[in-house]
């Protein structure tokens, strides 16, 4: 999967992540209803910043604001402003079900600009596993899909989606030049900070409601959900193909909707489980190495 020394590794971080990644989704739809979307997302990802920003210290000879600040604040745009901006306003034209199934169309388009930008293999067999991967994550959320559509809420979800993989190509194409660690301690900070005063600015502070739920969320958010997941999710990048790790996230809906069920009653469905198939296979054809001949 990735040109790591420790493949397991590797594995294990990956694994890690798709866990994080797949638990935070019902985490964060249930703490957005306490805070506005904008200012919640925010907030989450500026105390990630300041969390990984202290631990990063020691290496702030790697920073080189100066020099680097231009791919700092693109690919905090890219990454926060843009992926969590868009994400959160999309919520409101779609049912989050449908909105990040639209959003998971993120591993084929970052497949295709991976082989575009990063000159990475695309052969038949990779385009067919992360399309029939994306079919898999249709058929696990498809029993919440029979709702009307909007074409506003479409447009923002496939544009997060294609903000999202287009940071994963930017961070990746500098990897030779930037820090990726202070790449992602810049793009939280920066991009937190931003929708934070987006959020001062557009949306309704005095909505806030101050409970226990709201401060669960965002110490979730501020630690395990963005601050590692980030640096964990880019390390890979960094280490191995981007279309590879990529196909990976696919699990993520399906961890999410696995938790769901187990916490918040909601039922596992036949469609889960074939798209759980599909979703296992489009990895596996990803993934496969070539035959030497």
């Amino acid at each position: 999967m990735t040109e790591s020394k420790n493949p397991l590794v590797s594995y294990l971080l990956l694994a890690l992540l798709i866990i994080i990644w797949g638990v935070s989704w019902p985490i964060y739809k249930h703490g957005v209803n306490f805070m506005p979307p904008l200012i919640f997302a925010g907030i989450r990802s500026f105390i990630a910043g300041i969390i990984l920003f202290t631990l990063a210290w020691k290496m702030r000879h790697l920073l080189k604001f100066k020099e680097h600040w231009k791919f700092y604040v693109i690919s905090a745009i890219l990454n926060n402003i843009l992926y969590l901006g868009l994400q959160t306003v999309g919520m409101v034209y779609l049912p989050g079900g449908l909105f990040s199934v639209l959003v998971y169309f993120q591993p084929v388009i970052l497949g295709i600009l991976s082989w575009w930008l990063l000159n990475e293999d695309m052969t038949v067999t990779k385009i067919f596993g992360l399309v029939l991967g994306f079919i898999g994550i249709v058929l696990v959320s498809i029993d919440g899909l029979i709702i009307h559509l909007s074409a506003i809420g479409v447009a923002l979800a496939l544009a997060t989606a294609l903000a999202w993989a287009s940071g994963v190509v930017f961070v990746k194409k500098l990897k030779s030049s930037v820090d990726f660690y202070w790449m992602v301690v810049m793009q939280l900070i920066l991009g937190g900070g931003s929708l934070l005063v987006l959020g001062y600015f557009f949306e309704n502070i005095n909505a806030i409601v101050w409970n226990i739920d709201l401060i669960s969320t965002i110490i979730w958010g501020g630690t395990a959900g963005m601050a590692a997941g980030q640096v964990i999710y880019f390390k890979l990048m960094n280490e191995g193909e981007a279309s590879k790790v990529g196909s990976y996230t696919f699990l993520v809906p399906i961890i999410s909707v696995v938790v769901s069920a187990i916490f918040l009653n909601e039922a596992i469905t036949k469609n889960l489980f074939i798209g759980m198939i599909l979703v296992g296979s489009s990895i596996y054809l990803v993934n496969r190495q070539k035959e030497k001949t």
